[in-house]
């Protein structure tokens, strides 16, 4: 018996350290054709770099961005018998594979989709789905609680551009504003994209408005900001995410307020950017949030061995460290916490704001 047990004590020192664990396979659905492949690419190479570092393996799927590509993707997915799937930017794609990779036993951690009966309805879908990223309501009920308690005594005004989104976002902080107890001195429909702003000024000026909140594109706010300056009308702008699009020919006025959430470079951890420059990637887009992502389903897999139960019971309710900071899943599968912050314009970038 000595020999033969010298034999197999032998060969058990030949294999690679941790033959016997399965390692995790992690599925990426990202749109990698099409008008979206340049946001695909990015959640490609952030989950890429975190499967490196991480020791895992995963298997990329073209989802087009399309019903058809996600539902393909998804059988994919389920004959490979990956564990989890990380990614999906498009509302299409991801509602057609869900049903698949719920059939599959299959959890889903999206990046980018907004669409809230996405989790409002998890019910009735059963659908295992976590959204790494803001819902489509999360920006106006950050603006409607942020902006009440910043203002909660100013002379504030909202006003918006007559779109969906503007006057969604402007009705939701109305209605907060009410239930404060405050009133704004002024409310009104903008005309957008005019080269100034000087009569909507005006009125602002005379109701006596010292804040603003416009639901509306960021040029419009940068005019808003430039001719309330040129008339000494000494009123701060504030406005929601559509700020950080690309500057226009206006530059924001010093003070003006944005809600959104933060960039994810500035809130990441140096050693991730370190990985990141290592490669010459650069932190931008989703590549953070897939990097997460990833993260994510490699300690919710861990969790799930060490309590037995399934991977989507360790991805509710626990808290996971990750490149962009601590993260936690509600009941529903939407993040805990909102993501958004207020931003002020130092006059070359918005930087936090104090909101004590």
């Amino acid at each position: 018996m000595r020999p033969l047990a010298a034999v197999i004590a032998a060969l058990l020192w030949l294999l690679p350290a941790g033959a016997g664990a399965q390692t995790l396979l992690v599925g990426v659905a990202a749109p990698l054709s099409g008008p979206s492949a340049i946001l695909g690419k990015q959640i490609e190479t952030g989950a890429g770099l975190a499967a490196e570092a991480n020791g895992l393996e995963i298997k990329t799927v073209d989802d087009a961005c399309t019903a058809d590509g996600g539902a393909a993707a998804a059988r994919e997915f389920a004959a490979a018998k990956v564990n989890v799937v990380v990614g999906f930017l498009c509302t299409e794609a991801i509602q057609a594979a869900l049903p698949i990779l719920k059939d599959a036993n299959i959890p889903v951690i999206t990046v980018g989709v907004r669409t809230e009966s996405l989790t409002d309805r998890r019910a009735k879908t059963g659908w295992p789905v976590y959204r790494l990223g803001p819902r489509g309501d999360d920006e106006r009920n950050a603006v409607a609680a942020i902006l009440t308690r910043l203002w909660q005594s100013e002379l504030f005004a909202i006003v918006d551009d007559g779109t969906i989104y503007g006057r969604e976002i402007a009705e939701t902080l109305r209605a907060a504003a009410g239930q404060a107890a405050l009133k704004p001195v002024f409310t009104d429909t903008f005309r957008p994209q005019l080269d100034n702003q000087i009569g909507l000024i005006g009125r602002l000026k005379k109701a006596g408005a010292t804040h603003v909140f416009a639901g509306g594109d960021g040029d419009d706010i940068a005019i808003m900001g430039r001719d309330a300056g040129q008339l000494e009308a000494g009123i701060t702008f504030a406005g929601g995410e559509n700020m950080r699009a690309p500057p226009g020919d206006v530059p924001y006025a010093v003070g003006t307020l944005m809600i959104a959430p933060p960039e994810w470079a500035d809130v990441a951890y140096p050693k991730v950017l370190a990985a990141f420059a290592a490669k010459n990637v650069a932190p931008d887009g989703y590549t953070l949030p897939a990097y997460a992502a990833v993260e994510i389903a490699k300690a919710a897999s861990a969790g799930a061995d060490t309590s037995g139960k399934g991977l989507a019971d360790a991805l509710t309710g626990h808290d996971f460290s990750t490149a962009i900071g601590p993260l936690r899943f509600d009941d529903k599968g939407d993040l805990s916490q909102s993501l958004y912050r207020a931003f002020r314009f130092d006059g070359t970038r918005f930087v936090p704001a104090e909101t004590n």
